[in-house]
């Protein structure tokens, strides 16, 4: 048992860690923030009555107001009818429209209320307080390396979703 939490001791130090070790620590760290911050932001989110689902949506439309439904469902990587659901419950509430496209009335566009402006007005503020605790004590150059490095990741992740051969390295 000794050995055991001298060698964590050791792993979490970086100490005798090899490029591979640090390759696997950084998916659970990525994991465990992920995990984390999500249930940050649902607590955070909750007094404005959205989830994190719907906030995703509603700050999407924030920069690309009016887009198709079936665009917008693409772009955050939902289904068809997830989005629907979601596009439901915030038309519901308020929040957002669906209008006809003037081009193809099949097509509904998905645009914010008024009300919805005002939901993701309060949205950045929530979202730049919690950032700020998220990342305290944390240099701005560090936030800025790890956000490039992370950007790199999600590139070589997209081009193996995009392969035939995921998870296949020949072995």
């Amino acid at each position: 048992m000794v050995e055991n939490t001298e060698h964590l001791a050791a792993a979490l130090s970086g100490a005798d860690s090899t490029d591979e070790d640090w390759a696997i620590r950084l998916g659970f760290y990525i994991h465990d923030a992920s995990r984390l911050r999500r249930i940050v932001y649902d607590t955070a989110l909750k007094p404005l009555g959205v989830t994190r689902s719907q906030a995703w949506v509603i700050a999407y439309l924030s920069r690309k107001d009016g887009m198709p439904q079936s665009d917008l469902a693409g772009q955050l990587d939902l289904g068809k009818v997830a989005l629907g659901g979601l596009v439901d419950r915030l038309e519901a509430v308020g929040l957002v429209e669906r209008r006809p496209d003037a081009a193809d009335r099949r097509v509904k566009r998905i645009f914010l209320s008024g009300e919805g402006r005002k939901v993701v007005t309060r949205m950045r503020k929530i979202a730049a307080a919690t950032n700020e605790v998220i990342l305290r004590g944390i240099p701005a150059a560090e936030v800025k390396a790890a956000a490039k490095t992370l950007h790199a990741v999600k590139a070589n992740l997209l081009k193996m979703v995009g392969s035939s051969n995921l998870g296949d390295d020949g072995d």
